[in-house]
């Protein structure tokens, strides 16, 4: 083969490679597109729908003394239920799948007990929701004689968040490169304070990041709320003594009711949802990022 001829074969395959990349280039920006579409439009439909009813009223009034057929009212009872109810499940399955994910990492790596635990997170992953609500209900309410509460829909809630927390922590601590942990112990540091002190501050950021999509994922479950919180249109500021309203239960209370009112009630219940998940996140990437290994704290 001459070199004119060996230059043209390099040349056409260069072509066939820029061509390939183009395409796949395409066709990734086409799926990018597609998977943006239902987001914006329903993002688009709640903020149309939602910011007539988002007001001051809205945000400060329950629904109390309001008919099913009365305009007025407001979601602060819900609002008040599902940060309280969101936060205690955060407080049992933060702790819970931090430890877990610490243990499978650092010290039960090829264990059976590590293999039969992941075998049980992964099982507990795809749980359906209504399944933890009804675990609680027959074992807390039924077999306990527990009353609905705020901290029974919590229970719920933190069933569906831990192995969540788990596996997003123990993929975090599994980037940490192993060199970080062995000049730890070269220097005669201990191993729990290898993970204390050098493991998890490394991976913190991810760990946070990770906590919010559990909690993201619970913060809008329905089906738990229902068969553990029950309903009531009063402020319950207390999640240990009686029914405590939820946004989510709120909206689907809302949206089953036949007029226009509810209905606009129910729009900015779901507004009012995607607002404080977003705003939670933000807080979450703020922690993230000033605490973050890059910045030396």
């Amino acid at each position: 083969m001459t070199a004119i001829q060996h230059t043209s074969a390099i040349q056409r395959i260069s072509v066939g490679r820029r061509l390939k990349d183009k395409v796949i280039q395409g066709l990734v920006y086409l799926s990018f597109a597609i998977a943006v579409v239902p987001l914006v439009s329903v993002l688009w439909l709640v903020i149309s729908n939602g910011l007539a009813r988002l007001d001051v009223e809205f945000l400060t009034h329950s629904m109390r003394n309001i008919g099913a057929r009365d305009a007025g009212g407001g979601a602060y009872h819900a609002i008040i239920g599902t940060l309280e109810q969101v936060l205690l499940s955060s407080i049992i399955s933060i702790p819970i799948g931090l430890l877990t994910a610490i243990y499978l990492v650092e010290y039960g790596r090829g264990g059976r007990l590590s293999r039969a635990i992941s075998f049980f997170v992964d099982v507990m992953t795809g749980i359906p929701s209504v399944v933890s609500g009804l675990f609680i209900l027959a074992f807390w309410i039924l077999a306990l004689g527990m009353p609905f509460s705020g901290f029974a829909g919590a229970l719920a809630l933190s069933i569906l968040m831990m192995p969540t927390v788990v596996r997003s922590a123990e993929e975090m601590l599994l980037l940490v490169p192993n060199d970080l942990r062995e000049a730890s112990y070269a220097l005669g540091v201990p191993k729990w304070r290898t993970i204390v002190r050098v493991v998890l501050p490394t991976a913190f950021t991810g760990i946070v990041t990770g906590v919010m999509l559990a909690i993201a994922r619970v913060a809008g479950e329905t089906a738990p709320l229902l068969l553990t919180v029950f309903f009531t249109d009063s402020i319950n500021t207390d999640p240990f003594s009686g029914p405590q309203m939820g946004l989510p239960l709120y909206v689907f209370g809302q949206s089953a009711r036949p007029t226009d009112a509810a209905i606009d009630r129910a729009w900015a219940g779901a507004l009012t949802l995607i607002l404080i998940v977003m705003l939670l996140n933000l807080v979450a990437r703020l922690i993230g990022w000033w605490r973050s290994p890059a910045r030396g704290r």
